[in-house]
């Protein structure tokens, strides 16, 4: 025998011990394996030596028809059974592979099933496997509560396997197991993925009053009103929309409670850079009131600068309590900065009467003769 035969007689060998190992494969065994190829409409699968597996190329595409494994990919598959010598695997039980056998292996070994939602029954849901039909009590389907926005009749969704009894007579499954391994698996990449103080874009999923949940790689994240923008936010609807695109910063990341927190606000120029430069002491200003309290007015001298106007400085001698008869939001007034806290982000105003009226009254104190009495009134008669 030549070195050639006898190479051509080993590999003989390792593919009948290989197709001998894959006899011995129960339906809904577990195998780990490399994708080896795909072509129009099969993955095939490595399992040992010159031996391959096939896979339905439609069980690992996303809504829009692409696959979502590629070559080299390792993936856990499921035996079905052997077709002319080729063993055929699955991700998930559904149709015909959907059998009494294939189903109590899907509940011992954890392996997802595809079913039909058929109707609502009491307590929860009649659900359709190949021929069997289970029950999905309403607890188990969808995710977290509130999260169920319509009715999953009619729908084919993946299920685990949570109870299997009486032959398979008595079978009852979950949307919600799979939904949360789903999570647990995106979060998993995520964590890898992600980190504190990366920017990216995100769509906006909904609106809420206290702010607005974007969705950023597959996860939901939370952006704060507060954190929306450097100017002052009154109703989330004002400033997003659902389904618009948004450059955030993400400022946290709490695995633990599966919590992110964005902000887009940070990205944006902070104006108190500028502040000392801009509102000098002494310096008049157009303003806009933003919110009237009973101890003053805040007006806004731009986006994310805003100062205080104490009741104090309001002309007219407006006592506690009464700013709001003076001053309205959205009134366009004139001030003059009285103050400004940097480190605290602080600036105090004043009116311009009552600053002009200081001012008359300094001139007056430094023209008046040693003695003489302070009238502000005269004060004014002699700025006039």
């Amino acid at each position: 025998m030549n070195e050639s035969t006898e190479t051509t007689g080993n590999f003989a060998e390792m593919f009948e011990s290989s197709l001998a190992r894959m006899d011995k494969l129960k339906p809904g065994q577990a195998v780990k394996t490399a994708i080896v190829s795909i072509s129009k409409d099969t993955v095939f699968l490595e399992l040992s030596g010159k031996s391959e597996g096939v896979l339905d190329l439609a069980e690992v595409t996303d809504s829009d028809g692409k696959p979502t494994v590629a070559e080299g990919d390792v993936i856990t598959a499921y035996y079905l059974d052997s077709k002319g010598g080729v063993p055929r695997f699955t991700v998930r039980i559904a149709g015909e592979s959907a059998k009494n056998e294939m189903i109590e292996n899907a509940f011992r070994n954890e392996i997802p099933v595809e079913g039909v939602v058929e109707k609502e029954i009491k307590g929860g849901f009649e659900v359709k496997i190949g021929g069997t039909r289970a029950f999905c009590p309403f607890s188990q389907m969808g995710g977290k509560r509130g999260e169920q926005a319509e009715s999953p009749v009619g729908k084919h969704l993946t299920f685990k396997v949570i109870e299997y009894k009486d032959g398979g007579r008595s079978v009852t499954v979950s949307n919600r197991a799979i939904l949360e391994e789903e999570r647990r698996a995106q979060r998993e990449e995520q964590k890898a993925a992600l980190e504190e103080g990366m920017v990216i874009t995100g769509k906006v999923v909904s609106l809420q009053k206290f702010g607005a949940f974007v969705e950023i790689n597959g996860l939901q994240a939370l952006l704060p009103i507060s954190e929306i923008s450097r100017s002052r936010v009154e109703k989330v609807e004002d400033a997003l929309s659902v389904g618009q695109e948004v450059e955030v910063k993400i400022i946290r990341l709490d695995w633990q409670n599966d919590r992110i927190t964005l902000s887009r606000k940070s990205l944006e120029a902070d104006p108190w850079d500028a502040v000392a430069e801009k509102y000098a002491k002494g310096t008049k200003h157009e303003g806009t009131v933003s919110r009237v309290a009973a101890f003053g007015a805040f007006v806004t001298l731009e986006p994310g600068i805003d100062g205080l106007l104490h009741v104090s400085e309001i002309s007219g001698g407006v006592q506690h309590g009464e700013a709001k008869n003076e001053v309205k939001s959205g009134d366009k007034i004139t001030v003059v900065i009285k103050d400004v806290d940097l480190r605290a982000r602080k600036i105090s105003l004043r009116s311009v009467s009552s600053f002009e009226q200081d001012k008359a009254a300094q001139s007056y104190l430094n023209s008046k003769d040693d003695g003489e009495t302070y009238n502000p009134f005269a004060a004014l008669l002699k700025k006039k």
